[in-house]
């Protein structure tokens, strides 16, 4: 972000605000979607993680890393969302969707690997993202999410086993 936005940003300038809102929205709205499914729990995470950067904006001391700082901000966002679907679980066998059994369309090779997070249950994809995705090392991934590093390890492990399966039966298919 330039200098002269964000101290226009940091005054509530409108049209600061919706320039800096275009600039990102659309980089941390696929953020959002690799942790929720749902394009509309995805939409309010990111005007509430808009919100929480537009309020919170004062706090930030460098300019320099404002990407991080937002991202977290989107990213804790996501996992809160989560936690207030239902408690956060860690089921390997819960809500995984066989390849074999999806719809063609949900696979594309546009959407590529990312598509594939879909088909994890929501606990291991939200490992994964947290892991792969964002570079949050175990122990603070137990942290945050109240679970053993080693949980968070085999989700990962778990995680990447089924992508490389996934990524098999795609080839397979096609």
């Amino acid at each position: 972000m330039e200098h002269e936005l964000y101290i226009r940003c940091k005054n509530k300038d409108r049209n600061a605000q919706r320039k800096l809102y275009e600039e990102y929205a659309g980089r941390f709205f696929a953020t959002c979607k690799r942790y929720l499914k749902n394009d509309k729990d995805a939409e309010e995470v990111l005007a509430d993680s808009f919100y929480l950067i537009f309020t919170k904006l004062e706090q930030l001391k460098e300019l320099q890393v404002f990407d991080a700082w937002a991202k977290k901000i989107v990213v804790n966002q996501c996992l809160q969302k989560l936690r207030k679907k239902q408690p956060f679980s860690i089921s390997i066998e819960e809500n995984f969707v066989d390849l074999a059994e999806a719809e063609p369309e949900n696979v594309s090779e546009e959407r590529g690997i990312l598509s594939l997070l879909n088909f994890l249950p929501e606990g291991c994809r939200t490992i994964f993202n947290l892991f792969a995705m964002e570079g949050y090392p175990h122990k603070e991934i137990a942290q945050m999410l109240s679970i053993s590093e080693g949980t968070s390890k085999s989700q990962v492990n778990f995680a990447r086993k089924k992508l490389q399966e996934l990524v098999r039966l795609q080839t397979i298919n096609s």
